[in-house]
């Protein structure tokens, strides 16, 4: 049997993976300009969809077209800030520190980049089917690393996901990458995202959705021979807290602020604000009584599909039944198909603290307002929430400055802190973290969005005494490509 009838016998995922296994010293040595001209490539065939691409995933998703035009947008825009990573070419981390012969011992010649490490895996995400999809920030930035990729189609958007994944190959074929740079399943099998991750062919697994999903993954991985990182995000809850001076003087303006970022794209962001934490006061109970008006105000909306419908009616009434939890809100506006009805509920800081259940989010319209009796109940709830993607202080100066000593702590609970706004809303840029620690994310170490993502899917390695013909161009001492390097201790171009 030839080769080429050897691994199309092989079962789904393996030939997937053995064809990315093949691919990956070919496109590790394209020239990153190369690369990016592929990524821009990427970009175009997306827009060239055109209206089509759009319709579909209106069908598919229940979202609206002013939504998913924005999301369109922010999709093709990180693939063409990767190119342009690329094309700057500093991302190698590059540094040189020379020998030094008449040192005792010797020092040798060591110089040190980053290379990718190898066939990534991307499991498309529900709630954003374009920017954490098929050609989302995972196969953006591993593809930016010179890591072939083989997405998992996510079942919600099957179509959409489809129509994308041709437009990466037809820019492949344009651009004359190796063959299997990208490959794509559409399988929803629980045993092919299994054997995805299992495969010994997988270098690295990216992954944004529940929980339970994320961890499995991650769980796989960790039973390997060889282990493997898996960088899964896993949604948050986004505590905020409610400082005294500015609800005595802000109470209705933040609460109409926070209806609005609580109910934005029907709960189904991993940023929209679960819980809220404020010290008792009339001007808590006046913020209370304003956000309960506003999210009564807010229609029903319709969920992505009637799966996650049916999670956030679950977890929301298992959190509602809990004894000491009372439901605020009474939106009498009648709910049809996969629409879902916001919530708002509140409850003691002594009863949150004490009740696990109350600190896992709900995805979906809801709020919970934890009720705190006095500065240290407030902090003690506060830490009992685990590791978020992002926190908020609303405060005046006043509040900051009497309150210093939870500014300090905010850094150690989350990967983004926020001050006097909402986390709805995550922007693209170099200094955005969009990750935490566990378990909003499984290694808080590293974000998911901005340019800073390719370090998930990348390894340091020196080289000692190369000779100088065979070092990589990023490492010859004349800096061909003409980037940032720190040499001897200093950085220089």
């Amino acid at each position: 049997m030839n080769q080429e009838n050897s691994l199309t016998s092989l079962p789904e995922t393996a030939l997937l993976l053995n064809n990315a296994k093949l691919a990956f010293p070919k496109f590790q040595a394209v020239p990153d300009g190369s690369k990016a001209d592929f990524l821009d490539r990427i970009a175009f065939e997306i827009e060239a969809l055109g209206e089509e691409l759009l319709q579909i995933t209106m069908q598919e998703t229940n979202l609206p077209l002013a939504r998913l035009t924005g999301e369109r947008g922010r999709t093709t825009m990180q693939l063409r800030m990767f190119a342009q990573m690329l094309r700057d070419g500093h991302w190698v981390e590059a540094t040189i520190d020379h020998a030094i012969a008449d040192k005792t011992p010797p020092k040798p010649d060591i110089r040190k980049m980053l290379v990718g490490i190898g066939p990534v895996v991307v499991f498309g995400a529900s709630n954003f089917p374009y920017a954490y999809s098929t050609a989302g920030g995972d196969t953006a930035s591993a593809l930016a690393a010179g890591c072939p990729v083989v997405v998992k189609a996510h079942p919600a958007h099957l179509k959409t996901s489809q129509l994308v994944a041709d437009a990466i190959l037809k820019a492949a074929e344009f651009c004359q990458m190796p063959a299997h740079v990208f490959q794509h399943t559409a399988s929803d099998s629980f045993e092919t995202g299994k054997a995805l991750v299992q495969d010994t062919n997988t270098a690295a697994v990216g992954f944004t959705g529940s929980y339970s999903g994320g961890r499995a993954l991650y769980d796989y991985a960790a039973a390997r021979k060889n282990p493997i990182p898996v960088f899964s995000e896993m949604g948050s809850t986004n505590p905020v807290l409610l400082l005294p001076d500015t609800l005595s003087k802000n109470a209705a303006n933040i609460a109409k602020q926070y209806a609005g970022s609580i109910n934005l794209g029907v709960g189904q962001f991993c940023t929209n604000p679960g819980i809220l934490l404020g010290i008792s006061s009339q001007a808590l109970n006046e913020f209370i009584d304003q956000l309960e008006a506003e999210m009564n105000a807010i229609a029903p909306a319709t969920m992505l599909h009637k799966g996650i419908l049916v999670a956030y009616e679950n977890k929301a009434t298992k959190a509602l039944s809990h004894e000491s939890v009372a439901q605020k809100t009474a939106n009498t506006s009648a709910a049809i198909n996969s629409q879902a009805i916001p919530i708002l509920a509140t409850v003691s800081g002594e009863s949150f603290i004490q009740n696990p259940l109350l600190h896992e989010e709900v995805f979906g319209p809801y709020a919970l307002v934890v009720q705190c009796k006095d500065l240290a109940e407030l902090k003690t709830a506060w830490q009992a929430i685990a590791g978020q993607l992002t926190t908020t202080l609303m405060g005046t100066d006043q509040d900051f400055e009497q309150y210093s000593d939870l500014i300090e702590l905010a850094p150690y609970l989350a990967g983004r802190v926020l001050f006097n706004g909402v986390p709805t809303g995550v922007e693209v840029c170099p200094s955005m973290v969009h990750g935490g620690p566990f378990p909003a994310s499984t290694d808080g170490r590293f974000t998911a969005v901005g340019i800073n993502a390719v370090k998930r899917w990348v390894r340091p390695v020196s080289f000692q005494n190369c000779p100088a013909n065979l070092l990589p161009a990023a490492l010859k001492d004349e800096n061909p490509l003409g980037i940032l390097r720190m040499v001897d201790g200093k950085y220089q171009l």
